[in-house]
């Protein structure tokens, strides 16, 4: 029988027609400014305005140390009313379960990766859910893959928001060369984890990702779990399961390009039924307790795995004291693969 979609109502608040355009603009920044950026600039060779794009292209060059050095971050673009109306279509919070101190730097460890790591940009590259208010002093950098910063006009847009890039040398210029007060946000699961995104299901990828620990450990950065209820939630994903064909590509596809291609659909714009933007599901980002890092200029693999361990622990007790009162069943339990 074929089912028709579900259509949204005519008559919906103002506030909510509001709420979507400002998801389905994040969207298009997130899924394909850079390939229109490209396209523009191709373009552009072929008109008498070329110069314009050989312009953008010499200035990403000349300013390709900026992403490993903290970024361009812009108060404004980090407060601009899009990502508050965006916040407010799921809504998105950050909930606050211990203090942290300005006087120290830390990673955040972000899980999971979910499909698009929506919880992750809402409340570490904007100030839409008020990080500079719930944690006074502190600083975050949301740090992403290095690729993502070789486009012109994208990469400024990102830095403008705190983002910069994920590799070595941007890591140690934050947490060793930028003074106290700064967190390195982290999406320790990587993209292989999006795989996993799909509802009650709670696993997160680290047994190969201690990078982030020994970084912690070479600067005595403390590190801070923070687990986002309801990632998972956002989109349906089409079945992977492991040794299944679709799977094995997938997999492959993440080794060689560096990240992920999960098969996934959500909501329209207008309709309910099918599309690609994230249902509305709450979203709850709870900020663990920081675990003290002693500072270790070689650290060795006895002290990697010991944190490591330390740090799993942690994680899994505040999936734990937090899963019921955010919508997850009792009888779930986070995976660690």
């Amino acid at each position: 029988m074929l089912m028709l979609p579900k259509f949204a109502p005519i008559n919906i608040p103002l506030h909510r027609r509001l709420e979507t355009g400002a998801v389905l603009i994040w969207w298009y920044i997130f899924m394909w400014i850079r390939m229109t950026v490209q396209l523009f600039l191709v373009v552009l060779l072929f008109t008498r305005y070329f110069w314009v794009s050989f312009v953008l292209m010499g200035w990403a060059y000349y300013d390709r140390h900026t992403s490993k050095r903290g970024g361009r971050r812009s108060d404004f673009m980090r407060r601009c009313r899009i990502w508050k109306k965006m916040a407010d279509y799921f809504p998105a919070h950050l909930v606050k379960t211990a203090e942290l101190d300005p006087n120290r730097n830390f990673i955040f460890g972000v899980h999971p990766h979910g499909i698009m790591s929506v919880g992750a940009f809402i409340n570490f590259a904007t100030e839409a859910t008020f990080f500079s208010e719930v944690f006074p002093g502190i600083k975050p950098h949301l740090c992403t893959l290095s690729v993502m910063y070789t486009y012109p006009i994208a990469r400024d847009l990102m830095m403008a928001g705190g983002m910069c890039d994920v590799n070595k040398e941007s890591i140690d210029y934050l947490l060793g060369q930028s003074g106290p007060g700064n967190a390195a946000a982290i999406v320790a699961g990587g993209a292989g984890e999006s795989l996993e995104a799909r509802p009650d299901n709670h696993v997160v990828c680290l047994r190969e990702r201690k990078g982030f620990i020994k970084k912690a450990l070479q600067h005595g950065a403390h590190l801070v779990p923070c687990y986002t209820f309801g990632e998972n939630e956002l989109y349906h994903q089409f079945p992977n399961t492991e040794g299944s064909w679709t799977r094995w590509i997938q997999q492959h596809m993440t080794k060689i390009f560096g990240f992920a291609a999960p098969i996934f659909y959500g909501r329209g714009v207008f309709q309910y039924s099918f599309g690609f933007l994230p249902y509305r599901k709450e979203l709850n980002t709870v900020v663990g307790k920081p675990i003290p890092v002693e500072r270790m200029d070689t650290p060795t693999s006895e002290a990697i795995e010991e944190l490591w361990h330390t740090y799993i622990k942690a994680l899994q007790e505040l999936f734990e004291e937090n899963k019921v009162k955010y919508g997850v069943r009792g009888d779930l339990t986070l995976q660690v693969k």
